[in-house]
């Protein structure tokens, strides 16, 4: 009854699952530690994994990796999520004009990913995602805690010390963005935990910025299906 009908992204973080509903797919997430969900047939799960592996007994003939991606001239040390997601916006992004495709991934790290509209990869970057910047300050500052709450401040200079962090943090992430994506000759595809967060402050200088939270998973629904 739920053969391939389940998708797991083992993360950095957390468990990324993806379940095929009367041909609709319903994206969750659930922390490593937590159980695995009902239903879950672990015999014929569809798997990848670029985070500590827990001790699911996943059955190694369902995982995909990096080399089973078809992309060209990408790394085979290429984390499988960037395979994942740069294969899927090559799938489903319209680029009429032929642009580049920049894929920014907002998760534990911050990956950005380029490559060419016939789906050839030009090379990348990597700087610590949101929270991972918040709790470096905590961990080796003595007096920053990480914010409980992540609402960005629309003022530009803050008093209140978590406020200045949650804005800082923000900053350098749509700093890293924006600094490698030029409009004029880019697709910019945001996706990851953190994409409705860093995305909805791009997207209000430019619209055309595509916001696809579940771009990986959909790529691996994608890959497995063809």
């Amino acid at each position: 009854m739920f053969e391939r009908n389940h998708f797991l992204l083992v993360g950095n973080s957390r468990l990324h699952w993806a379940e095929n509903l009367k041909n609709q797919y319903r994206f969750f997430h659930t922390q490593k530690n937590s159980k695995i969900p009902q239903n879950i047939n672990l015999k014929s799960l569809v798997w990848a994994s670029v985070g500590e592996l827990t001790d699911l007994s996943l059955k190694q003939e369902n995982e995909i990796t990096t080399k089973d991606i078809k992309l060209q001239n990408l790394p085979h040390y290429f984390g499988v999520d960037r395979a994942l997601g740069c294969l899927e916006a090559s799938k489903i992004i319209e680029n009429p004009s032929k642009k580049n495709l920049l894929v920014a991934d907002c998760g534990t790290t911050l990956s950005l990913t380029k490559l060419t509209a016939e789906g050839s990869i030009i090379g990348g970057q990597i700087a610590p995602g949101f929270l991972t910047q918040l709790r470096s300050m905590e961990k080796f500052t003595k007096n920053l805690k990480a914010p409980k709450k992540y609402d960005i401040p629309i003022q530009d200079f803050l008093i209140n010390t978590e406020d200045a962090m949650l804005k800082g943090v923000s900053n350098s992430l749509m700093g890293v963005i924006n600094s490698s994506f030029e409009p004029a000759k880019d697709i910019l595809i945001i996706c990851g935990g953190d994409s409705e967060l860093i995305g909805s402050r791009l997207k209000q200088k430019n619209k055309d910025i595509v916001i696809a939270p579940n771009l990986v998973m959909q790529g691996m629904i994608t890959h497995f299906n063809h």
